[in-house]
Formats: C-alpha cells, sequence, structure tokens
C-alpha cells in the first residue's frame, strides 16, 4: 500500500507549492509558486527537507487529510488553528501551529481556519511523490499544469508521499513567532515612473490604499485615490516581475504576485521590494497599505537583512512537547528534585 494523504474534506483553496517554476517566462510560463515564502521555508525546515520542497499553500481554510501511512510528520505554518481527529466520529484535539507533528494511520489533521492573514503552509517530512512540470511542483492553476492534477486539492485527492513513514526525529517548533515587519510596503520606482505625472506619484506614496476583494495568486487590485497618468495608460508589452505595480487606466494599482502573467501592456509606476512581497501573500480584503519608496540599495540590504533573520530562527528552532502529553526527556532536564535524604523513622526496627 503506498504511503498518501487523502483529502477528506477541501479547503477552499488549497494548492501544492514550491518556491516557483524559474526560467520559463521566455516561453510564457509564469513561475507561480508560494505566495509567502518565507512561511514555506520555514515549514520545511521544520520537517527537515530542503528549502525548495513543494507543500501545500492553505488559502484561507484548509482540508482535512486522512493519514493512510504507517506515519507521517508534518510541520504547520501560519496562523492556523489545527486539530487531530483520531479516529472516525472522535471529537477534534486542538493542535498547535508553527510546529512539527507525528501523525499515525487512520488518523485526521484537520488544517483549520487562518487568523490574521490570508496564506499558511503545511510541509511534509521528505515531500510529495508527484509529477514535476517544468523543473517545479508549483500549481498554476489558470493553465491546469503543475502540482496536484494542475488544480486546487479536492475530496477524495490522495496526495502520494516520498517516504512511506516518518523519519526518527524530535518535534520541533519555531523559537518565536517570525516578523515580516510591519509600516509602509516598500516599492521601488519603475520602470515605466515616467508614465504618470509628479501629482500621480505623489498620491501614490501618500494615500492610503485597500486590498479589494479581487485579490489571488495572480494579484491583488487596490481601492483607493486614483494616480494620474502623463502619457496614458498603454505600453508596448513588456515582462512583469514578481511585484510589479501596474496602474491601468483606471487609476488604482494592481500588484502582481505569484501567479502573475509574464508580458504586460500597462506602465507599471513601482516595483515591491522582494523582502515585503511575503507580507502582500498574506494580506486579506479590506487590508489597508502604504507605499514608500527606496532606493535599489536600499531593497538589497533589507532582502539580506531578511535572509539573515530566516537563518537564525532556524537555528533557534525548539523541541516541541508531544501534545497533550509529557516531553519526559525535558522533564528530566528540568532537574525539579535535587535529592532525596532518607531519615529512618524511630518506630523502625
Amino acid at each position: 500500500m503506498s504511503a498518501a494523504l487523502r483529502v477528506v474534506r477541501a479547503g477552499l483553496f488549497d494548492t501544492i507549492q514550491d518556491l516557483g517554476r524559474i526560467g520559463h517566462m521566455a516561453l510564457g510560463m509564469p513561475t507561480a509558486g508560494a505566495m509567502d515564502r518565507v512561511a514555506l521555508r520555514l515549514a520545511n525546515a521544520l520537517a527537515g527537507n530542503p528549502a525548495g520542497t513543494a507543500g501545500i499553500e492553505i488559502g484561507v481554510m484548509g482540508p482535512d487529510l486522512l493519514v493512510e501511512a504507517d506515519s507521517v510528520r508534518v510541520a504547520l505554518v501560519g496562523s492556523l488553528s489545527p486539530a487531530l481527529i483520531e479516529a472516525e466520529g472522535a471529537a477534534p484535539k486542538p493542535l498547535e501551529s508553527d510546529r512539527t507533528h507525528l501523525l499515525k494511520r487512520g488518523q485526521i489533521l484537520r488544517v483549520g481556519m487562518i487568523e490574521g492573514a490570508s496564506t499558511a503552509y503545511v510541509a511534509v517530512a521528505g515531500g510529495l511523490a508527484l509529477p514535476v512540470f517544468m523543473g517545479s511542483l508549483s500549481t498554476y492553476a489558470r493553465a491546469g499544469v503543475g502540482g496536484f492534477k494542475g488544480r486546487k486539492l479536492a475530496a477524495d485527492d490522495v496526495l502520494p508521499l516520498a517516504l512511506d513513514h516518518a523519519p526518527p526525529a524530535e518535534e520541533r517548533k519555531l523559537g518565536a513567532t517570525f516578523d515580516y515587519g510591519s509600516g509602509p510596503i516598500r516599492v521601488v520606482w519603475g520602470p515605466q515612473e515616467d508614465y504618470f505625472t509628479e501629482a500621480g506619484r505623489r498620491t501614490f506614496v501618500e494615500a492610503e490604499y485597500r486590498v479589494s476583494k479581487e485579490a489571488d495568486r495572480m494579484g491583488i487590485r487596490f481601492e483607493g485615490p486614483t494616480i494620474e497618468h502623463a502619457k496614458g495608460a498603454d505600453i508596448i508589452s513588456d515582462g512583469i516581475g514578481p511585484g510589479a505595480i501596474q496602474v491601468p487606466g483606471a487609476g488604482l494599482p494592481i500588484v502582481l504576485l505569484s501567479d502573475r502573467q509574464t508580458v504586460g501592456g500597462y506602465p507599471k509606476i513601482a516595483t515591491v521590494a522582494s523582502v515585503d512581497l511575503p507580507r502582500l501573500g498574506r494580506a486579506q480584503p479590506g487590508h489597508a497599505v502604504r507605499f514608500t519608496a527606496i532606493p535599489v540599495e536600499e531593497a538589497e540590504a533589507l532582502r539580506r537583512d531578511q535572509e539573515a533573520r530566516i537563518a537564525r530562527a532556524i537555528a533557534g528552532f525548539q523541541t516541541a512537547r508531544p501534545p497533550g502529553g509529557i516531553d519526559l526527556a525535558r522533564l528530566y532536564e528540568e532537574n525539579l528534585i535535587d535529592g532525596v535524604v532518607y531519615e529512618p523513622s524511630s518506630a523502625s526496627p
């Protein structure tokens, strides 16, 4: 019997994602990949996987996953409220997120809702045994390629596991919640900032915008003050990088994300610094956003600092206690009793 996770109840929009399909944009193939690469990397590190291993990206609400393997170790990262169902009909037992869990055959992992963000991740120790498409397992649902049959997960999907059982290891957890930063989203001007008036550029960096309901893996359309064009809203189509901010004729910015098209014909006023792309990948409709422009050199320094902080977070993983149980090894380390002195009573023979 092949080891697998079976979807017994689907979430809202859960897909298989790794760090993206790199090197194929010239062929018209978008990169896809994780909306929050930081969380996926942390989940993979907890599970003992290479950083680019594909996991399950959870969109708003996750699935129920039945374990069809002797054992499997999963790592959950994000503001989730997971639970464990020991057997059919049993009451769910709450689990912690931002840590690993060892699951046994017949148990059901209820991934649960995401609170305060729109994206979270489940990594599996050893990864998923799915076919690679153009060098990646990332799902690009608009073209129906990658991941599991090129689509979001549905009930009765069976996700084959690369390992028949979980490798021996301690359960681990994040030492602290990762700090994504706060304040304005940092951007670098261009490449077509000259297509906007000075007043339009000033509006872009001074106004408050809100994430509209038209937000998905392709991009986020914002609501707020319109941005004035100087040379019209059309250009000769050119390449679109991650975080490019198009402004069509309506004058409202659109930040393009993981499933963005490879080329486009609207001018791009600025590009989101890569350090802040995971923040936008987590943004929910209604979330207020401001933009601020920084030099390229500062954007590069911020990304280097983020990489160093990710490395420190991984180095700072801690041993996790079993859910609902006692970690005897950690208990012995506490040295709760320093010594015992035996004093026989006077009544002793």
